[in-house]
């Protein structure tokens, strides 16, 4: 039997997976109402906050479907489907994807069929990596708050600089990865910079958006920042790619 990344059984596993988380976020949300009436809360302003708080994960599923649609290619529906629903973000499950396919030789976007041992390796690599980090939450989080809370008492200012240190170096590993082929331009190769270009029409409307905030005041446009700049950016990847691909 020949392998198929959209295979009936692939969705009735990664279904049946999601329907427990989905059933876990039901009973947990019973219980916090039923305790919530118990504590003697107000219900209309409960109310007021679930509409609230269902409304506004729209936008945020609105990138959620882009990136499920974008490892769809590669991967087929069910993977990202699950990757995406559960733990993982468009840009670590991209990369996950694609670091797992280059070791095998393959080009991400340009995959036209996996066997069941590439696609195996694969949800591994993705799998695997992220769950790094959850691992290390309950071993080393508590000792890095300690930490960094006792530096804040003892010197604010450096406390902060630490902090915004650390998130700098998160977002060069990203960089990284999107300035990797930038040398290319000097063989004559202008590929390099479609990413370059994309990111820069995402960081673009990205400060549209929070300027649209300020003059207008519309504090709910923040849900749809980055939907808004994700959307734009890929849109914007098809003009770019034409012209320099």
């Amino acid at each position: 039997m020949d392998f198929s990344v959209n295979s009936p059984i692939l969705f009735v596993l990664v279904g049946l997976i999601i329907l427990a988380v989905l059933g876990q976020s039901v009973f947990f949300l019973v219980k916090a109402l039923r305790r919530a009436k118990e504590l003697g809360m107000d219900q209309k302003k409960l109310r007021h906050t679930m509409r609230s708080a269902a409304m506004f994960t729209v936008a945020p599923a609105v990138a959620i479907v882009i990136s499920v649609m974008t490892l769809s290619k590669d991967l087929g529906l069910p993977l990202p489907w699950l990757r995406l629903s559960v733990v993982g973000s468009m840009s670590y499950e991209t990369i996950a994807a694609t670091n797992a396919e280059s070791a095998m030789g393959l080009v991400f976007g340009q995959v036209t069929s996996l066997t069941a041992q590439q696609y195996v390796t694969i949800a591994w690599v993705m799998t695997l990596s992220i769950m790094v980090g959850i691992w290390l939450v309950p071993v080393l989080a508590k000792r890095l708050q300690s930490g960094m809370d006792l530096m804040e008492k003892r010197d604010k200012k450096w406390g902060d600089t630490f902090q915004n240190a650390l998130f700098i170096g998160m977002i060069s590993a990203f960089l990284g990865y999107v300035f990797c082929d930038f040398s290319t331009i000097f063989v004559g190769d202008t590929s390099g910079l479609i990413p370059v270009c994309v990111m820069a029409v995402s960081a673009l409307l990205m400060v549209l958006t929070a300027l649209g905030m300020k003059v207008t005041g519309w504090k709910w446009l923040s849900e749809y920042a980055l939907p808004i700049s994700l959307l734009g950016g890929m849109a914007a990847a098809i003009p770019i790619t034409a012209w320099l691909g």
